[in-house]
């Protein structure tokens, strides 16, 4: 019997692909438990259509990730920070701190997007990578500075 899949099933194939199964195995397993439905004309159709729009979100998505990589790269992040008398911060700079920094400047990027081997923990310039979709990268400049209160 044909199905078509109606999510990713293992060893079996992936989320809209068209597979020859057992009877028996679509009418009383994949078919009752909504993984699958019988690959019938109108379901030949609705699938094109959903893999459609699926290509189109794709599109879309590469294309948004590939403007906040190019506005990101080579951006320069200034932190003001506390700090001790021999320069070390009271607080380490952490991804999620980055985060928030960059949101605060306008960028929707979150925490697991920023490459940071280890917090830091002393006053200065690190490049740091942000990781995109689709394989995207960018560069950007955290600078951190020396806190100065107003007199």
């Amino acid at each position: 019997m044909k199905v078509v899949l109606l999510e990713d099933i293992d060893k079996l194939g992936k989320k809209y692909d068209i597979k020859e199964v057992a009877d028996g195995f679509a009418r009383n397993f994949l078919i009752p438990k909504n993984q699958a439905k019988p690959a019938t004309k109108e379901m030949m159709e609705w699938i094109k259509i959903q893999k459609d729009l699926l290509e189109k979100k794709a599109e879309g998505n590469l294309k948004k990730s590939q403007e906040l990589a190019s506005a990101t790269d080579g951006l320069e992040v200034i932190m003001q920070v506390k700090v001790g008398e021999e320069n070390q911060l009271f607080e380490s700079i952490t991804t999620q701190k980055i985060a928030d920094q960059l949101k605060e400047m306008g960028f929707d990027i979150k925490k697991n997007q920023i490459d940071l081997t280890e917090p830091i923990k002393e006053v200065g310039e690190y490049p740091v990578s942000l990781k995109f979709d689709h394989n995207l990268e960018s560069q950007i400049q955290v600078i951190i500075n020396k806190f100065e209160s107003l007199p």
